[in-house]
């Protein structure tokens, strides 16, 4: 019997696949039929707090200044006694998550402020989660900041957030760090649990007849696993840190490829909304097929076996790859040079 088990930000779990936030998180059953299909752990929608801000913001104009230099309309907007808050909501949520499923529900966080990643990531814990996840979505698009301001407000979040809560806390990060490595264990020192390889940053378009800047989303495909692969593949055995990979996890042969390189979990979520749940059952069991044909007994023997402390040729995964790959490109036949 192949042994499937991981361990990720110190939670046992019985295998490596884990859904990353996605809305198949904001309805109970979705999330145990996610479980019945083998998930092992599951990670929430993000709670943010743009939009508590947003819903704060409305109430306060629509209901709490109402009557402002028109003393008749006090009863036109009536406050209601039962209103749910966003964040109400979402604390509800999470509350009826843990209460329906026996695997372990990670929050995710997505804050502005200091003070909202604290009160939040209070808030989080106490409603029962077992880990949070920092989704730190920014942009580094301001030219008076440097690279190490960008990596100290990381810092400053993490080890005020430490001083809070003592659930574990996992960092999703930008692939645009200009020294991942380094700063990696720069959160590690600082009490991070782990990290999560890569945040997709959503690309605008333009729209070409209105010349307007349109949000637009993109699911993944397994082309982008690559970049997540080879930074694991880097960081393995350089860090105590958990592992965790997302963004194009598609099929069976990206989840082993992370797996080799030293990832502890693989999370999936545009695979699941494009071919149901139902394939992280085929994925497990062809998991299974893999590792029992190449004579492995478990997850843990298999890995970090091709990271590159342990790969045949460590500088594949440096600049012997980019030179390699150049050299061997040819042209289709037909194609005139």
């Amino acid at each position: 019997m192949i042994d499937l088990s991981t361990t990720y930000l110190g939670l046992n779990l019985a295998n490596p696949l884990v859904p990353s936030a996605s809305p198949l998180s904001k309805d109970v059953a979705s999330a145990r039929k996610l479980e019945d299909a083998g998930a092992s752990a599951l990670v929430m929608y993000s709670l943010f707090q743009e939009k508590i801000e947003a819903e704060e913001q409305q109430m306060e104009r629509f209901f709490y200044q109402q009557s402002i230099g028109h003393g008749e309309a006090d009863s036109f907007h009536p406050i209601p006694d039962n209103i749910a808050s966003y964040q109400d909501q979402y604390l509800e949520q999470l509350q009826k998550l843990k209460a329906a499923l026996s695997i372990p529900v990670i929050a995710s966080l997505n804050g502005t402020s200091l003070s909202g990643w604290i009160d939040y990531g209070k808030a989080l814990q106490q409603a029962g989660a077992d880990a949070l996840e920092l989704n730190i979505y920014q942009l580094a698009a301001n030219a008076d900041e440097d690279s190490e301001t960008v990596e100290n407000r990381y810092l400053a979040i993490l080890h005020a957030l430490k001083q809070q809560v003592s659930i574990p806390v996992t960092l999703k990060l930008s692939s645009q760090f200009s020294s991942p490595i380094h700063f990696a264990k720069r959160l590690e020192a600082a009490g991070a649990n782990g990290i999560v390889l890569f945040n997709r940053f959503y690309q605008p378009d333009i729209d070409l007849d209105t010349l307007q800047v349109l949000p637009r989303l993109e699911l993944s495909t397994s082309s982008e696993a690559l970049l997540r692969i080879r930074w694991t593949a880097l960081l393995y055995g350089r860090s105590t840190l958990s592992l965790a990979v997302t963004g194009g996890f598609h099929t069976t042969q990206d989840v082993l490829k992370a797996l080799l390189a030293g990832a502890d979990v693989v999370h999936v979520c545009s695979v699941l909304l494009k071919e149901g749940v139902g394939r992280l059952t085929e994925i497990l069991a062809e998991m299974e097929h893999w590792l029992t044909e190449h004579e492995y007994q478990s997850i843990q023997q298999l890995k970090g076996s091709v990271s590159q402390q342990n790969a045949i040729d460590p500088s594949a995964y440096e600049r012997a790859n980019y030179v390699q790959v150049l050299d061997n490109y040819s042209c289709p036949a037909g194609v005139l040079r």
